[in-house]
């Protein structure tokens, strides 16, 4: 079972990631929030694809394995830092967009970082 969510957590992430490298001002138009945190940088939103695209690989890696774990953690760990941002957000009342902010980024990091946990059996290096 944690394979096939790490597996929809890598999808999810890489195709955001690329949507955002290969359609920045479409994806900065669509997704609730994000005209709200300032005038449109396509470079930054580049950036930011990329960090998607390589937590979507990663996340992929563990999919595949999950002895891939350590992997899969690079990936979760940005999700999960993004998705604590937002809560962060949320918490002091700054959050315009609390349901896609749940639905879209905190839960998916939670079940990202969730599909990661190796099981007890593994050994480690």
């Amino acid at each position: 079972m944690k394979r096939i969510i790490a597996g929809l957590a890598a999808l999810y992430n890489a195709i955001n990631g690329l949507i955002m490298l290969i359609d920045g001002p479409n994806w900065y138009a669509r997704v609730p929030g994000v005209t709200e945190t300032g005038p449109y940088n396509g470079h930054f939103i580049q950036d930011i694809g990329v960090a998607f695209l390589a937590a979507g690989l990663s996340l992929a890696a563990a999919a595949w394995r999950l002895r891939y774990w350590p992997a899969g953690a690079a990936g979760a760990a940005f999700v999960a830092g993004h998705a604590l941002i937002h809560l962060a957000e949320i918490v002091a009342g700054h959050d315009h967009h609390t349901i896609a902010d749940l639905a879209l980024v905190v839960l998916p990091a939670a079940l990202a970082v969730y599909a990661i946990i190796p099981p007890k059996e593994t050994h480690h290096a």
